[in-house]
């Protein structure tokens, strides 16, 4: 059986001009990357702002486990499907971060024939837009600290500097640090903290910009340090605002790359969706609803994290309204949620996977409360009965939603025809009643237990006495109008990875509470999630390597 990157490997690409021509971008509207990809000029962008809007399509998944899922896989899948019956889609999807490349997740460039290429390309260092992000968080950082050397002006009290550095890499010893260690010409020494780069708040706001303009005021917002009376110190005041707009500029355009079948596919940003916001740019996925009748965009891992930031974040923010929803299962990941060990999956478990499948019908339910139709559908893998499939059919079909089975990995977007037709006859007839979960005006506490409750299936919300006491402060300086953003495990609807299927009687348990002013967020962090992941014992690292000719192996 070949790789994923054996398939892609293989495949003739089209040069990118000829993939924007089918979305109507002329050559001169592209700045080229080499003959594969390129970002799209912000003339374009700024042409097209009155076209009418395409149907916006989100793609979520249950809880992802051992077993796969396979989101983005379906994701590709479905807008290949759309090009073959002759629709007018495009993609908008994530950047992966260089970190989990080299850990245990891989690459997140799809998989078998429902991919993104070049994904070697996609999955290093691409257009170079996470290293701006880097590079303009680490300035900030590097003025923060430069200007309390030369005299601290501004009365920045040194133990509550809230800035932190960041690098795109799983590196768990860089999580707590000491910086200025040396002579009295080396720094201030403090305690000081990495986030992978993904974490960072610049990357929310390069995703959650509307244009250079709100880019800037968003970036001046940025808290970075409290005074010695309290008081926040932001980048506007450490004088950083156009130095890091300047690394940001290009990092602001959408790129543009291609799908095995070569369907336009818009890739641009990406924020984790267990310790951030977990969605694409604002810019991409209202680029894309221009070019395009049809966009294809996901949200990251399950609809509790994924989805719901995508909703109550980004379309709150950037005014989008989603027309459908497509969730992913897999028969393997509902049995797993059932009790079945991973190496017992391949065998038929009607019984396990009732009892798995709970999982689904809460993400379901979830989904439903923002008004959105759904469409289920099941990652094929070639263990499945038939037994099984129609389980899971008869099962979603009973809750309203359309179902289709996706055979996307193994056939394009052949397999994912029936889906297509799926999603099709969901935005003929049943239209989108689309709206957040809370209004804007509730207090933070009361959105924490909206989303632990109503998404969370929580009986409750606990808080240790230093996230209580950073909420009192958030509020009182205003930010009680901001929207939650969750800090997760992915793995389960609580706060306990270890909780699997539809947990009951659980809290969930804040331990910080911060705003990310400029992304225009209140993050929380709950359980024991990690701002900057380790490596595994055996990382994919070791897989990787490039022979004589530079040809990639390894990378999937």
């Amino acid at each position: 059986m070949k790789t994923d990157i054996e398939i892609a490997q293989e495949t003739v690409l089209e040069p990118v001009e000829s993939v924007a021509e089918r979305i109507g971008i002329a050559p001169g509207d592209l700045e080229l990357y080499g003959k594969y990809k390129a970002k799209v000029s912000e003339e374009y962008l700024s042409r097209t702002k009155e076209a009418p809007d395409g149907k916006l399509i989100l793609v979520t998944a249950i809880n992802p486990t051992p077993a796969g899922e396979g989101k983005t896989t379906v994701s590709i899948g479905l807008a290949q499907a759309f090009g073959r019956l002759g629709k007018k889609a495009v993609l908008a999807l994530r950047e992966p971060s260089l970190g989990p490349c080299f850990g245990i997740k891989g690459g997140a460039a799809g998989g078998g024939y429902s991919q993104v290429v070049p994904m070697e390309d996609l999955n290093l260092h691409f257009t170079g837009d996470f290293h701006a992000v880097t590079s303009a968080n680490n300035l900030l950082a590097a003025l923060l600290d430069n200007h309390i050397q030369q005299g601290n002006e501004l009365g920045i009290d040194t133990r509550q500097v809230v800035w932190k550095r960041c690098l795109d890499m799983n590196d768990r010893a860089l999580r707590n640090i000491v910086v200025g260690l040396g002579s009295k010409a080396d720094g201030f020494v403090r305690e000081d903290h990495f986030v992978i780069t993904v974490a960072s708040e610049i990357m929310a706001i390069l995703c959650l910009a509307s244009d250079m303009k709100d880019l800037k005021e968003r970036l001046g917002r940025i808290i970075v340090a409290y005074n010695i009376q309290g008081k926040p110190v932001t980048a506007a005041d450490l004088g950083a605002v156009g130095a890091m707009a300047a690394l940001l500029k290009d990092a602001m355009k959408p790129n543009l790359i291609q799908t095995l079948e070569h369907t336009p596919a818009l890739i641009h940003g990406g924020p984790f969706a267990n310790i951030a916001h977990g969605c694409n740019s604002v810019r991409a996925t209202k680029s894309a609803l221009k070019m395009a009748d049809y966009v294809i965009t996901e949200a990251g891992f399950g609809a509790d994290l994924g989805a719901e930031k995508f909703f109550d974040i980004k379309c709150r923010i950037g005014g989008l309204k989603p027309d459908a929803v497509v969730l992913v299962a897999t028969v393997r990941a509902l049995k797993y949620n059932g009790g079945v060990p991973k190496e017992e999956l391949s065998e038929e478990n009607l019984e396990a996977l009732g009892r798995g499948i709970v999982n689904l019908e809460k993400h379901i339910e979830n989904l439903q409360k923002y008004g959105v139709p759904i469409i289920c559908t099941l990652n094929s893998f070639v263990t499945d009965t038939s037994a099984e499939v129609d389980f899971v059919r008869r099962f979603c079909e009973e809750r309203n939603c359309e179902f289709a089975l996706s055979e996307v990995w193994a056939k394009g977007g052949e397999g994912g025809l029936a889906l297509a037709g799926k999603v099709l006859h969901t935005l003929d007839t049943k239209p989108s009643g689309f709206h957040v979960l809370y209004e804007s005006s509730l207090s933070l506490k009361e959105k924490i237990q909206t989303v632990a409750q109503e998404i969370y299936g929580a009986d409750g919300v606990v808080y240790v006495p230093a996230a209580e006491t950073q909420l009192r402060k958030l509020m009182e300086l205003g930010f009680g109008e901001l929207p939650v953003c969750m800090a997760k495990t992915q793995y389960s609807l609580s706060d306990d990875p270890a909780k699997l299927g539809r947990p009951e009687h659980f809290e969930i348990t804040v331990r910080e509470v911060y705003v990310a002013a400029g992304a225009g967020f209140v993050v929380v962090l709950t359980g024991t999630v990690m701002t900057m992941p380790g490596l595994p014992k055996k990382p994919a690292a070791y897989g990787i390597d490039v022979n004589d000719e530079g040809v990639i192996t390894g990378l999937f």
